[in-house]
């Protein structure tokens, strides 16, 4: 019997991560959470793990306040989750339509994205804020497990925007250029 598992696939050279099989060393291999989908796990690596690196490089105390810019998206989802589970007060952005979304997914503050954020979250906080993360960066394997725990847990969502057929990676490119999506798009092979 083998295990369903997930691994970061760092897409160099000639190989990337549109592949029904895929070699990876060992240490960049997790268990798939207890309870999650294939298609919700494969989620998990790049999104989470950026988010998880970005928050583990502003090495901030309990209780500090972090900004969160493209909270509704799949990185800066996870990056709300993931400061909420460290301790912290999130101040995130999200156009109307996505405010219930990033208010369930632990946002202390909601505010209307747009180039006055910065103005209103020094309003929230005048003498600025501890952090800020604008949902970008490149994660370590280690905190994979971590990640499949926090799942686990409860404390950390799957986001899948669309699955589609592996034929269809044409389609899902065009998805994701045209922006807009809450989540990741998962091929299946």
């Amino acid at each position: 019997m083998s295990d369903h598992v997930m691994a970061i696939a760092v897409v160099s050279g000639t190989h990337g991560a549109h592949a029904e099989h895929l070699v990876v060393p060992a240490e960049s291999v997790v268990r798939v959470p207890a309870g999650t989908t294939d298609v919700e796990a494969a989620t998990l690596p790049m999104s989470g793990l950026t988010a998880r690196m970005a928050l583990d490089l502003l090495e901030l105390p309990a209780g500090a306040i972090v900004a969160v810019t493209g909270a509704a998206g799949a990185v800066g989802g996870y990056a709300v989750q993931l400061a909420k589970a460290d301790g912290y007060r999130v101040i995130a952005d999200a156009a109307p339509k996505d405010e219930p979304l990033v208010k369930d997914l632990g946002a202390d503050v909601v505010l209307p994205r747009g180039t006055e954020f910065p103005e209103v979250v020094r309003k929230l906080a005048p003498s600025g804020v501890e952090g800020l993360l604008d949902t970008a960066g490149v994660a370590e394997l280690a905190k994979l497990d971590r990640l499949r725990q926090f799942t686990e847990e409860g404390r950390l969502t799957p986001r899948v925007a669309r699955t589609l057929p592996a034929e269809q990676a044409p389609e899902a490119h065009r998805l994701l250029e045209a922006g807009g999506l809450r989540g990741r798009v998962a091929l299946t092979f």
